[in-house]
């Protein structure tokens, strides 16, 4: 590893930034169509009067080369928050040097910090190298849970609202 790697949080300058990564990572997950996020919304999300997430950048040199954007949830089990990892991201030309794994571990000594439970995310089931580089953390898969999403009309029809208008 480089020990020009520094991680740093992003800043409201940073937003577009921050959408350009997540643009980024939609495209080599497959899933650039699924994405709707607007430089203003992300402001508001990231540095609002609510903040609901946040964002930490991996730089090479000062220049940002991956970032991961992350947020609390809450484990009743253990009475304790957790953190849970949403987006993590690597340019391809910095991969293999680390920087994934440092960002990771800046998440990890922030859940310690924070007297986190837990810190947890997804990875696509295709996503094979992805899932070799978790495993070889120390990360498990659970394979008993299932993710489920309401989204769209279906959540409007349950939230009792109309449905978007299309």
């Amino acid at each position: 590893m480089s020990d020009t790697i520094t991680i740093r949080p992003a800043g409201r300058d940073d937003v577009p930034l921050v959408l350009q990564f997540i643009r980024d990572l939609a495209r080599y997950e497959r899933l650039e169509h699924e994405v709707s996020a607007t430089e203003a919304q992300l402001a508001e999300a990231l540095f609002g009067e609510r903040r609901y997430a946040e964002v930490v950048f991996a730089c090479d040199g000062g220049v940002p080369v991956g970032f991961a954007l992350f947020f609390h949830n809450f484990s009743t089990f253990k009475g304790r928050p957790g953190i849970y990892l949403e987006d993590l991201y690597v340019r391809p030309e910095a991969r293999g040097a680390g920087i994934g794994k440092r960002l990771l571990a800046h998440l990890a000594r922030t859940a310690v910090e924070r007297r986190c439970a837990r810190l947890e995310w997804a990875v696509l089931d295709w996503n094979e190298p992805s899932i070799g580089f978790y495993r070889s953390l120390g990360a498990v898969p659970l394979e008993e849970w299932r993710v489920f999403r309401l989204a769209g009309d279906a959540l409007a029809l349950l939230a009792g609202s109309p449905p978007a208008q299309r």
